[in-house]
């Protein structure tokens, strides 16, 4: 797919093909930047994993409109990535919705996700979960849709009614929501293959289906979720939960020790480091703009 495209237009291309896109979930720049080395297309900027990652604190609705679009920004940039940011409830009522899209769209994202929860939220693996009405919701939807100044920037609506109300009331509120101008629907919580199957079934607009480490939500792969109709895949905060046991391992073998090489042991090499974060890029750069003089 070209680079010189706009994110938003690269995203929309791949939510119309038929095969599904995985979108890593993560929380910062430098784990994006990992993502793109590794070959990705697109990568999600997780409200959970951004919470932990910028603020060290849990997914519980305290960060901030313009921390979460300064933080989504900083990952498109680094990754170079369409990005789609987690927006949570939008921040408010209709009108902080527009100001919400105006603000993503502002850092460079190309999707933002909107859920139907009351504010303050709660990440979709805790209990306890609440949602507003669903004209609310499609009020939002609609005011979302009509913030946004490129056509081709993306509006998730996705829905946490599945774990309140029951599993038709969410596909209710889900078609509601396409209905309002959705472009991508958030089913949140299938406890079934057949409930995912009967949300597809349901819905004719491209659909994410998120993993989660909990083990809630049944961890379908690629190739099943294409064929029952899926385009996104996102994976929660996996990839912070793969590296936290390396991280503590470290931290704990050199309070123990006091050996840094022993700690270490195993860790990627510097090279390996700098060559995710591009390095060499920056110094050819520097050179070709820099007078020898300087």
């Amino acid at each position: 797919m070209s680079q010189t495209k706009k994110a938003t237009t690269r995203f929309r291309e791949l939510i119309a093909r038929r095969q599904i896109t995985m979108i890593p979930s993560v929380g910062d720049a430098f784990s994006a930047r990992l993502i793109a080395h590794e070959g990705f297309e697109a990568l999600m900027s997780s409200g959970n994993a951004a919470s932990a990652m910028r603020l060290g604190m849990p997914d519980v609705g305290v960060m901030t409109l313009a921390e979460n679009a300064q933080n989504a920004g900083l990952m498109a940039q680094a990754s170079g990535l369409p990005v789609f940011a987690d927006a949570d409830t939008g921040y408010g009522n209709a009108l902080n919705v527009r100001r919400t899209i105006m603000e993503f769209e502002r850092a460079g994202v190309a999707a933002v996700m909107i859920e139907d929860q009351v504010s303050p939220k709660r990440c979709a693996m805790l209990a306890g979960k609440s949602v507003i009405s669903r004209a609310e919701m499609e009020g939002k939807v609609k005011a979302a849709v009509d913030a946004r100044s490129d056509d081709d920037f993306v509006i998730c609506a996705r829905t946490d009614a599945r774990a309140v109300e029951g599993l038709a009331p969410a596909i209710k509120r889900a078609q509601a929501y396409q209905l309002a101008g959705a472009d991508v629907i958030f089913v949140e919580g299938p406890k079934t293959r057949e409930e995912a199957e009967e949300i597809a079934r349901a819905i004719d607009i491209p659909l994410l289906y998120n993993i989660t480490p909990t083990g809630s939500v049944p961890p379908l792969d690629v190739a099943t979720l294409e064929r029952i109709g899926y385009r996104l895949l996102s994976c929660s905060v996996y990839m912070l939960l793969a590296a936290l046991p390396s991280m503590q391992n470290f931290l704990r073998v050199l309070k123990q020790t006091g050996d840094v090489a022993k700690a270490g042991a195993g860790a990627a090499s510097m090279k390996d480091y700098l060559e995710i974060l591009r390095l060499a890029d920056w110094q050819e750069r520097e050179a070709r703009f820099t007078p020898p003089s300087v």
